[in-house]
């Protein structure tokens, strides 16, 4: 008997990405789509807890249905296990539209959010990003092909044995081009991705306003930022939501990287 695995992101029903995930792991798993009907960047682990929450079943890619959600993606986690009528063995987020990459975003992501809120629940975890500024560029053949290649690979790992010990989920992120050389790197969340700035604005009816933004800084070696953003390389973060430091079996996470890293060879 196949496993449940429910398929999630914050970037909406109608995300390439999201599409991508489910075709990955068709083969392993019996996959319910559940999605924002809107895009819901940026909503971390909100909960929409003032209004009520509609969903509706849509067509898009086959027979089976998608279920859209008008709440967030940490709300799709407790929609998904009302409409199984329990937990799923896994939760995929992504795959994202732009990367998630240092703590300052992972804590913000709407994408992460959802593997987190699964993973209080006590429900295994990945968070699936990418570096593109366009979900258009999941389209091409060759990136799609090595995305899905790591995204099969680390999914069957973790539906067979579970997330590395010491740790609550899994967060993945892909740079913009991934090639034969591309490495599949271990690595701990930057601190800081962006330099936050607020500006003082006067809209056209002299009404005052503000606008927070952000700059890209240059992230520290060994990084989630530097691998994939610098090295142009795959990196894995286990993150763990004792917001504390753990010291957990190396050779764990050695071995994951090691099968996401051979599925990318024969990928290739």
């Amino acid at each position: 008997m196949k496993k449940r695995v429910v398929i999630t992101n914050d970037d909406g029903v109608y995300s390439i990405g999201l599409k991508l995930l489910r075709d990955s792991v068709l083969e392993l798993s019996e996959a319910h789509i559940i999605a924002p009907e809107t895009p819901k960047s940026s909503t971390g682990l909100g909960l929409t807890l003032h209004k009520p929450l509609r969903v509706m079943r849509l067509k898009l890619w086959g027979s089976e249905p998608i279920i859209a959600v008008s709440g967030t993606p940490s709300d799709i986690i407790h929609i998904s296990i009302h409409l199984l009528n329990g937990k799923p063995d896994l939760v995929l987020s992504g795959v994202n539209v732009g990367d998630n990459t240092s703590l300052q975003v992972i804590l913000s992501s709407g994408t992460v959010g959802a593997a987190m809120q699964a993973a209080l629940l006590g429900i295994p975890s990945i968070a699936f990003s990418a570096d593109v500024k366009s979900p258009d560029e999941f389209s091409k053949r060759e990136y799609k092909k090595r995305i899905s290649a790591v995204v099969k690979a680390i999914s069957s790992y973790v539906l067979e044995k579970g997330i590395p010990k010491g740790y609550d989920l899994i967060s993945v992120n892909f740079p913009s081009f991934i090639g034969r050389k591309t490495e599949v790197k271990i690595t701990k969340p930057a601190r800081i991705r962006f330099a936050q700035y607020t500006e003082r604005r006067v809209d056209p009816q002299g009404n005052p306003y503000f606008w927070i933004y952000g700059k890209p800084t240059y992230p520290e070696n060994g990084t989630d930022a530097y691998v994939v953003l610098v090295e142009k390389n795959i990196s894995i973060t286990p993150l763990s939501l004792n917001l504390t430091p753990c010291s957990a079996p190396k050779d764990e996470v050695e071995s994951l990287r090691s099968e996401a890293e051979r599925a990318l060879s024969e990928g290739s």
